[in-house]
């Protein structure tokens, strides 16, 4: 694995919509052992990947936690005696804080940590992951470095360092309020597709990157967020304060 010579197996939890998009990526440049109980072994079958069970991925000297925000910590307890020393466990979760709280507490001192949030999704991403971004919190340990060199320099990706608050801060807007209206727009449809203007479009396109996303995506940016309600809650007063003045405006 370029830039971390020491990676030559990564063990992926989680083999769901983005699990996969881990895999693709990832396979070219290193076997992969997968772990996904609620998947038969045969569904795991790419070049340079393989089925192994939960001890046998989380053995690997990269550990990439694809499973939901709110399984984390049962996920944790279950692979902390098979980590080994030096290894790397890094989340792949659309917050940060709570993921990194987590892992801080129930994995063992001998591993580092690295909590990261790629910002783009399958649908996003189905061209390539060249330009993309990806935020990357230092948890535990100095991985966050080569690990940071990798996805830039051989996946071509735009890496944000940042804190797990400063993230979740920011993420409260940036994803919370696209995936609100999003999902106020899809749950209005159909929209309409003839007479459309380009800004038009554009919250269109919005709603299709999204509108696939499991529900435990959109609970996770929306409930597990600290910062997420009150982003909400400003929205949605400051948007019936325009329509207040509208309304105070006409005859």
């Amino acid at each position: 694995m370029t830039s971390m010579p020491h990676i030559h197996t990564v063990g992926l939890i989680g083999f769901g919509q983005f699990g996969k998009l881990i895999a693709r990526h990832l396979s070219p440049h290193v076997p992969l052992v997968i772990c996904d109980p609620a998947l038969p072994p045969d569904a795991i079958s790419g070049p340079n990947q393989r089925s192994g069970d939960l001890a046998t991925a989380a053995g690997c000297p990269l550990v990439i936690l694809a499973v939901p925000v709110h399984t984390i910590g049962s996920v944790c307890s279950e692979i902390r005696t098979y980590l080994q020393p030096g290894a790397i466990v890094a989340d792949v979760g659309s917050v940060k804080l709570e993921p990194v709280q987590i892992m801080q507490s129930r994995l063992p001192d001998h591993v580092d940590l690295v909590g990261t949030h790629p910002l783009f999704g399958p649908q996003s991403a189905r061209a390539g992951l060249a330009g993309h971004k990806i935020a990357l919190c230092n948890i535990r340990g100095r991985s966050h470095l080569p690990l940071a060199a990798f996805l830039r320099t051989v996946l071509g990706l735009q890496v944000i360092l940042t804190t797990a608050e400063q993230h979740d801060i920011e993420a409260a807007t940036v994803q919370g309020l696209t995936h609100l209206i999003a999902r106020t727009l899809s749950d209005m449809g159909p929209l309409p597709a003839r007479m459309t203007t380009a800004s038009f479009d554009r919250l269109v396109e919005a709603v299709q990157m999204v509108q696939g996303d499991p529900p435990a995506v959109f609970a996770a940016i929306a409930e597990a967020n600290p910062f997420a309600a009150k982003v909400r809650e400003d929205f949605l007063r400051k948007a019936g304060a325009v329509v207040g003045a509208l309304d105070a405006e006409l005859p």
